[in-house]
C-alpha cells in the first residue's frame, strides 16, 4: 500500500531537479566535504580537522559581522552595530561549544598524528588574527607568520592600520561631543592602545547619566559582551591544549599553553572594565 503521508509529502516537494538549484549546489557540498583531507588514517584526526574547519567558519562569520558593526558605528547607525555584535557574541558560544567536542579526543590520540601536523600551527590562523585586530590587539610582528600568503599578509596589514571596533567608538563618543582626548581618536593605530584614565572617566560619565546616553551605554555593554565571550573562547582553548598535550610546545614553535595563557591577562577594552571599579 502506498503511504498517504507519503504522497503528499511528494505533491509538495520538488523531485525533479535537473539543471535547477539544489540544497548540494547552493552551499557547494561536494567542496566544502571533499576539504576535511587527513595526512594519516588515524581514527581522531578526522576530528581535529573538522573541528578546526568548523572554527574558521565562525570565524569568518565573526570578522564579517564585527566589520559591519564597526562600519554601522562609523554612520551613527547603533542599531545595526547592536544587532551584528549580538550576532558575535552568539557565534562566540559556538566558538566555545567546538572546543568541548575536540576535547573528547584524548592525549593518546593526538599523539598518533601530531607529527603530520610539522609547523603547521592555529597561531597561524590569519582569521583569527583579523579578528583580534577589529577587536584591537594590535601587534605588527603578527604579520610575520603571513609573509608567505601575499593576499591575506596584505589583508592583515590592512586591518592592522585601520580603526578597531573600540577605536570607532571612541570616535563616536568624540562626535557626540563627549570630551574624549584627541591622542585617543587619532593615533597610531597599527599600536595597541594602552589604558587612558581620561577615556575611562567619560565611560563612567555615561555610565552614570546612562538613561541620558542610553545608546552610547547599551554601545559599551555590547563590547563588554564580545570581550567577555572572547576571553571564555581563549580559556577554552587553554584548558583544552593543557588536557590534551600538557606544557609541551606548540607544533608552530610557541610555547603553548604558557603562551595561550598570556592572552587570558590583556583585555581589548580596559577603560570599559576600570568603569565597574569607580562607578
Amino acid at each position: 500500500m502506498t503511504d498517504p503521508s507519503a504522497s503528499r509529502i511528494e505533491e509538495g516537494m520538488h523531485l525533479d531537479l535537473k539543471d535547477r538549484m539544489t540544497y548540494s549546489a547552493y552551499l557547494n557540498l561536494p567542496q566544502l566535504l571533499s576539504a576535511q583531507k587527513t595526512q594519516t588514517n588515524e581514527h581522531d584526526e578526522l576530528l581535529f580537522v573538522i573541528v578546526h574547519h568548523v572554527q574558521e567558519l565562525w570565524l569568518k562569520l565573526t570578522a564579517h559581522e564585527l566589520g559591519a558593526a564597526m562600519n554601522a558605528i562609523r554612520s551613527d547607525d547603533l542599531s545595526f552595530a547592536f544587532k551584528a555584535m549580538a550576532r558575535v557574541t552568539r557565534i562566540q558560544e559556538q566558538l566555545i561549544q567546538a572546543w568541548d567536542v575536540l576535547s573528547t579526543m584524548t592525549p593518546a590520540d593526538y599523539l598518533k598524528f601530531r607529527w603530520s601536523l610539522g609547523p603547521a600551527s592555529g597561531f597561524q590562523s590569519y582569521q583569527y588574527r583579523l579578528v583580534e585586530f577589529q577587536l584591537g590587539a594590535k601587534d605588527a610582528k603578527m604579520l610575520l607568520p603571513h609573509r608567505h600568503d601575499p593576499d591575506s599578509h596584505a589583508m592583515l596589514e590592512k586591518a592592522l592600520h585601520a580603526r578597531s571596533i573600540y577605536d570607532e567608538a571612541l570616535a563616536l563618543l568624540a562626535r557626540r561631543g563627549l570630551p574624549v582626548p584627541a591622542d585617543a581618536v587619532e593615533r597610531d593605530f597599527s599600536v595597541a592602545r594602552v589604558f587612558d584614565e581620561r577615556v575611562r572617566d567619560v565611560w563612567a560619565d555615561i555610565y552614570r547619566q546612562s538613561e541620558r546616553y542610553f545608546d552610547l551605554y547599551q554601545l559599551a555593554e555590547e563590547l563588554i559582551d564580545i570581550e567577555d565571550w572572547f576571553q571564555q573562547w581563549r580559556f577554552r582553548h587553554v584548558k583544552t591544549v593543557q588536557r590534551i598535550i600538557g606544557f609541551k610546545p606548540g607544533t608552530g614553535g610557541s610555547s603553548g599553553v604558557g603562551y595561550l595563557k598570556t592572552a587570558l591577562d590583556r583585555s581589548f577594552f580596559p577603560e570599559l572594565w576600570d568603569v565597574r571599579t569607580v562607578l
